[in-house]
């Protein structure tokens, strides 16, 4: 069981990490390659190294996968999308611009840090993606700052933010929250949960919202 399934066992069904991939040995593959991309890098992992931790042979993989970088589209596609669906459902849900921003950010960070693993892979190998696969994620990415950036803009001309840089506050915003997979330990004093309030709290303070003093 890998760290990022052990951390998201409480984790809502739709953060589930690739339960959406079948057969079972086209997931045991995909897992195998986060965890062997995350170690090594993209670059110096080979199909072996992937086929052996998934305990598998090198010509079993071929059969679900023609290529090692189909596999790093697929893992980056799937986490790109979930990123987007928690950041829409935040920026679509109902309150004040504050609470949709708080909603974004809390949940974001809450799900970069409980699949740190997996986000690390998702966030950090885009370049490792050939000139055909990588404009589809750098799509996903243009429509996550979307999202965020309507939010923030919802705020300005409610009044509730202050913000001269929209487009740049919200690279800021969503670098500070994607950087989480980076660092992010699981044995460390603050649970996925509570980095995300944290998180939620300093960015409100970053646009100027209103926040209650913290006791």
């Amino acid at each position: 069981m890998t760290q990022d399934q052990r951390v998201t066992d409480q984790q809502p069904d739709d953060e589930m990490p690739w339960a959406e991939v079948t057969p079972d040995a086209a997931r045991r593959l995909l897992v195998a390659a986060v965890e062997a991309f995350a170690a090594r890098g993209y670059h110096a992992t080979t199909t072996r190294d992937i086929a052996s931790r998934a305990g598998m042979s090198p010509a079993a993989l071929y059969i679900h996968y023609k290529t090692k970088e189909e596999l790093l589209l697929r893992i980056s596609r799937i986490g790109h999308e979930k990123a987007l669906r928690i950041l829409r459902r935040a920026a679509d849900g109902g309150g004040t611009a504050t609470e949709r921003l708080a909603e974004a950010v809390r949940t974001f960070v809450r799900w970069h840090a409980g699949h740190h693993t997996t986000a690390r892979v998702v966030q950090y190998e885009l370049d490792s993606l050939g000139d055909e696969h990588r404009p589809e994620i750098v799509a996903l990415r243009r429509e996550s700052d979307a999202a965020v950036r309507g939010i923030i803009e919802d705020g300005v001309a409610a009044g509730e933010f202050q913000v001269p840089d929209v487009p740049g506050t919200t690279v800021a915003i969503l670098s500070l929250c994607i950087d989480v997979a980076r660092w992010f330990n699981t044995q460390g004093r603050r649970t996925p949960d509570e980095v995300g309030a944290f998180y939620a709290d300093l960015v409100l303070r970053m646009v100027g919202a209103a926040v209650e003093p913290r006791g």
